[in-house]
Formats: C-alpha cells, sequence, structure tokens
C-alpha cells in the first residue's frame, strides 16, 4: 500500500485519470459517479415518463394496458432503430477529445451528422409505426388489441424525430462534461407529460377523454418539448454554443457520416437484439391473454427502471474509457471499465434484494384497489418480479460492459455477442419451458434471464480481452 502512494503520480488531464494505485482507482470512481449521477438521473426520469403512460393506463383497465404494452413495443422498437447512429456521437467525441481536447471542428461535424442521421432514419420508421394494427394481427394479437396499440402508436409517431434529435443533443452535452443540462430537462418532461396525460387520457382540464390516444399524444408532445428545452440550453450555455453545431448545418461530412453509420449501425443492432426479445415475449405473452400481458408490462416496467441506473453508469463509462481510449492509455481503458462494472454491480445487488422481498406489494402499486379483474394480473406479475431479481446483477453487467466497450470504438463484435446471447441461447429457452413445457410466462420469463447470463458474461470476457490487448 505505502509503495502504491509512493509510486504514484496522479495526474487530470480534462477529465481523464492518469496514474496508478490506490488513488487513481479512487478518482475514477469519482469520475465516474461525478458523471454517472446525472446520467442516472436523466435515465430515471426518462423511463418515469412510460411508467405515467403505464400506471394512467393501468387505472383505465386491463385492456387498455394491454393495448399500450403492444404499442411501446412496436414504438420502442423502431426508436432503437434510430437510436444506434445517435449513440455513436458520444464515443465519437470522446475519442476526439481526448486525441485533442481543443478540436471544435471535428466535434462539431459528429453532432451535425448526427442531426442528419435522424432526419435519414426518421421519416421510415414513422411509416412502420402507422401499419401496427395490421402488422399486430398479422402476429396473432386479438383485434381489438391490436386497434388500442395502432391508435397509440398513430400518436406517438410523430415524437420520435424530437426524441432522437434530443439524444443528440445529449451526448454532446455529456461528452463535453455537461450532463445536468439533460436531467434538468429530463425531470421537467416529467411534469409536462404527467400534466398531459392527466388531461388527455382521463378528459380533465376541458380536454376530450381520448384514454390510449391522449397516452400518445401526450407523450409525443413531452418528446417535442424535451428538444427544444434542451436546444435552449445548449444555445444559451457559453461552452456549449462555442462549438456553433449548427454552423454549415447543410454542409455534409461524408466521413464522419459515415462513421456514425458504421458505428452505430452496429450499436443499435446490438441494442435491438435485446429488446426485440423482450419485445417478442411481450408478443407470446399476447397468446396466454390480457392478463398475462398486463402482468408482463408491470414486470418488464419495474426492472427496467432499476435498469436505468447501471445504464447510467454505462453511459458514463463509454465517455471515461472514450476518453482514454483516444490518448492511448491502455491501464486508464482497463480502470474505467472495471470501476464502471464494480458500481453497476452494487447497485444491482442491492434492487435484486428489494424484488425478492417486495414482489407482491410492488405489483400491487399499478393497479386500482377496484379493479376485481386485476388479481390474476397481480399474481403473475409477483412470479415475474421474483425471476427479475434472480437476473439484476447480470442485467447490469451486460450493458456496463457492452458500453465500455463501445467506448473503445468496438461494436461489431459486441452486436454478434448480443445476437447469440439472446436470440441462440435465451429465445429457444423461452419457447422450450413457455410452450414445450408448458410453463407459460414463468417459463419465457426464465429464458429472458438465461439470455441475461449469456449476455453479461461474454461481454464482460469481451471487454476483459479488448483492454488487456490494447
Amino acid at each position: 500500500m505505502t509503495a502504491d502512494f509512493a509510486e504514484l503520480d496522479l495526474v487530470h488531464a480534462g477529465r481523464r485519470v492518469v496514474g496508478q494505485g490506490v488513488d487513481a482507482w479512487a478518482a475514477e470512481a469519482r469520475e465516474t459517479l461525478k458523471l454517472a449521477l446525472p446520467l442516472i438521473f436523466t435515465q430515471v426520469a426518462q423511463m418515469a415518463i412510460m411508467t405515467t403512460d403505464v400506471i394512467m393506463l393501468g387505472r383505465v383497465g386491463e385492456k387498455a394496458l394491454a393495448s399500450s404494452a403492444l404499442g411501446i413495443t412496436v414504438f420502442f422498437f423502431c426508436w432503437l432503430f434510430g437510436a444506434g447512429p445517435v449513440a455513436a456521437v458520444a464515443p465519437m467525441i470522446a475519442h476526439i477529445l481526448g486525441a485533442s481536447p481543443d478540436d471544435r471542428a471535428n466535434v462539431r461535424a459528429v453532432v451535425r451528422m448526427g442531426f442528419w442521421a435522424v432526419v435519414m432514419v426518421s421519416l421510415p420508421l414513422i411509416l412502420l409505426m402507422l401499419l401496427t394494427e395490421p402488422l399486430m394481427v398479422f402476429l396473432g394479437q386479438r383485434p381489438d388489441l391490436a386497434a388500442g396499440a395502432g391508435r397509440f402508436t398513430a400518436a406517438i409517431c410523430l415524437g420520435l424525430p424530437f426524441s432522437l434529435s434530443y439524444q443528440v443533443l445529449r451526448n454532446y452535452s455529456t461528452a463535453l462534461g455537461r450532463p445536468h443540462a439533460p436531467m434538468a430537462v429530463m425531470v421537467l418532461g416529467i411534469a409536462f407529460n404527467f400534466a398531459g396525460d392527466y388531461a388527455l387520457i382521463f378528459g380533465h382540464f376541458g380536454a376530450p377523454r381520448l384514454e390510449l390516444m391522449g397516452a400518445g399524444i401526450a407523450s409525443a408532445c413531452s418528446y417535442a418539448f424535451q428538444f427544444l428545452a434542451l436546444l435552449a440550453i445548449v444555445l444559451l450555455t457559453p461552452k456549449l454554443r462555442a462549438y456553433r453545431i449548427f454552423e454549415n448545418f447543410f454542409h455534409p461530412n461524408w466521413e464522419k457520416l459515415a462513421e456514425v453509420f458504421r458505428l452505430g449501425m452496429p450499436i443499435g443492432l446490438t441494442m435491438m437484439f435485446e429488446a426485440m426479445l423482450f419485445n417478442t415475449a411481450t408478443i407470446l405473452m399476447g397468446t396466454f391473454g390480457a392478463a398475462t400481458v398486463a402482468a408482463h408490462q408491470i414486470s418488464m416496467n419495474v426492472p427496467s427502471n432499476t435498469f436505468m441506473v447501471p445504464l447510467g453508469i454505462a453511459m458514463a463509462a463509454t465517455i471515461r474509457v472514450g476518453l482514454a481510449s483516444g490518448a492511448g492509455d491502455r491501464e486508464a481503458v482497463r480502470r474505467a471499465g472495471y470501476t464502471a462494472l464494480g458500481i453497476g454491480a452494487l447497485f444491482m445487488a442491492t434492487t435484486s434484494v428489494l424484488l425478492a422481498a417486495f414482489p407482491r406489494q410492488i405489483a400491487e402499486l399499478y393497479f386500482s384497489s377496484g379493479q376485481p379483474d386485476s388479481a390474476e394480473a397481480v399474481r403473475l406479475a409477483t412470479t415475474f418480479l421474483k425471476v427479475a431479481a434472480a437476473f439484476q446483477i447480470f442485467d447490469g453487467l451486460q450493458v456496463v460492459a457492452a458500453l465500455s466497450l463501445r467506448g473503445l470504438k468496438d461494436a461489431r463484435a459486441p452486436m454478434w455477442i448480443a445476437g447469440a446471447s439472446y436470440w441462440l441461447a435465451g429465445f429457444p429457452v423461452c419457447i422450450l419451458l413457455g410452450f414445450g413445457l408448458h410453463m407459460k410466462g414463468f417459463g419465457i420469463w426464465i429464458g429472458l434471464a438465461f439470455a441475461l447470463l449469456v449476455a453479461a458474461a461474454s461481454m464482460c470476457a469481451r471487454f476483459w480481452w479488448l483492454s488487456r490487448e490494447r
């Protein structure tokens, strides 16, 4: 211990920690948490918007909740596809700043091409969302649930380009060490969405009672509000305004645009492989009835909220690893990744205990006590949440490892790992247990847990190997 401190040469180059020993690890943990905490609050706030929809539609009834689950599945699928190129903005900027902290021209080009990517992907994704009802019918969903899902996505689809554009600004702001602005905007977005849901779902404040469509309209408007609010902050903050991100906006930078898609599309596919498995699970649950779908939606919403914490830590890891990698510091790359993995695992271990101890109490929060048809959904949700407790640590490790790899601009290998983990390992187990062994929803949830276990082990091994080699 004494030798470590004696040999320590701890220097802060920007936000990058240089050195060895205990103090270097402690400094890395502080820097990671300093960046991660606002990102975590932003992610939690983002989930709170969707959670507001789920809770309020649960008051409308089981059918409305089940329909929204199907609609959210389609919207989230489209969002993930568009979010791939957008997600490339953060590691690209981190590498630029790690190599040359004053390179404003390349940072500006990356942000500009991020917006170009949003424009290019949004139109086809909106058209896809408008086909939700026939798509759900084709996939074997009940016609009434498919129609409700179609109404929901028809309303929310116009919010997609605003949500993706907000993510571009958020990644830009975070990479420049300003994560608090997106957090403040997202908190305001919760209040905006809550008011919109309350007015449009139930018909308050003189608004019409639109139920499912009202939830979609409120969410779309909240996405637009978030983008415009964050844009105003970027334009008013001296450090962020100094990069002049809209200068020569219509001037292409083909090299950066190609890198946005070359790095971003595998990132998007990596996220989609996981999301598609969980979304497919929602569709499979639909074959077991509305109560099972509603229970699944509740049970997914809870770990999705806890997941926002390791996701925020993972997003910080992308920046931390990217800065070290851009500077060519292999030791700092390993330290940044392992620190984030440790913090993420510790938090998820805590949530695992809470979910295992209070599954029924958590499930009952989502339903009104006056609904006689909710008992079966609560019973199923209680069982599903116990499985969620078992996979919390795996879920946290796999996302932190994956985004640490993203900081190394390693996108293709995680894409293949995700595809194999979720579709060659997890999906067959879901089908075998859920349908082959007639375990229904419980079997499908065990398959999801197995998929996360395989993904966590594989992603962590990939980071260990790649950071060791570099």
